[in-house]
């Protein structure tokens, strides 16, 4: 990407004021759309775009304080936590960076991953409504795109069928249902 006479190559910590609002931009109009969401990488090249301030510092450097930063206007306007329309590229989930929005909004942190992600999906379904998106009625949260698609694709682990008798404790075997092991009889 070549790099025209008005962009400027800064700090991070210079840029963050710049991009903050940018990055509200972006995901109100991101919020806007039902449904939609933008990975970070998106995010991250929008902001630099759209202010003309780039940064040679990697990404994951620095996008988690932006949208921490964002988390707590979000929560001081009482407004829906826009980061949750945040995700990675590859799984289409957001990142452990959501637990921020978790701690703002007074909740504790989820370690599992499948109940954050269920939680920034009912955060993402305010964000809709109240950005003004055509959300049906009877909309429910539901998992980005992306996220589904990991899911369904990710192997299933085959049920274990349960034990029918009790374990002989000589030889560990499983015995018949009368009891009497049929090895050490």
């Amino acid at each position: 990407m070549a790099v025209s006479d008005q962009e400027t190559y800064v700090t991070p910590k210079v840029a963050q004021p710049y991009w903050a609002k940018h990055a509200y931009e972006v995901l109100v109009e991101t919020a806007g759309r039902y449904n939609a969401v933008i990975t970070y990488s998106e995010l991250a090249e929008e902001v630099q775009r759209r202010s003309s301030l780039h940064t040679k510092s990697a990404m994951r450097n620095w996008i988690g304080g932006l949208l921490a930063d964002l988390v707590k206007v979000n929560h001081v306007r009482s407004e829906p936590p826009l980061t949750s329309l945040v995700v990675h590229k590859d799984d289409g989930q957001v990142g452990t960076g959501y637990d921020e929005v978790l701690r703002v909004y007074g909740h504790a942190p989820i370690q599992d991953q499948l109940e954050r992600e269920t939680h920034a999906a009912a955060s993402r379904l305010e964000c809709y409504r109240h950005w003004g998106a055509d959300v049906p009625a009877d909309a429910k949260p539901t998992l980005s795109t992306r996220a589904r698609e990991v899911r369904e694709r990710r192997p299933r682990v085959a049920a274990v069928e349960p034990r029918r008798g009790a374990v002989c404790p000589t030889c560990f075997m499983e015995m018949p249902v009368s009891g009497i092991c049929a090895n050490c009889d």
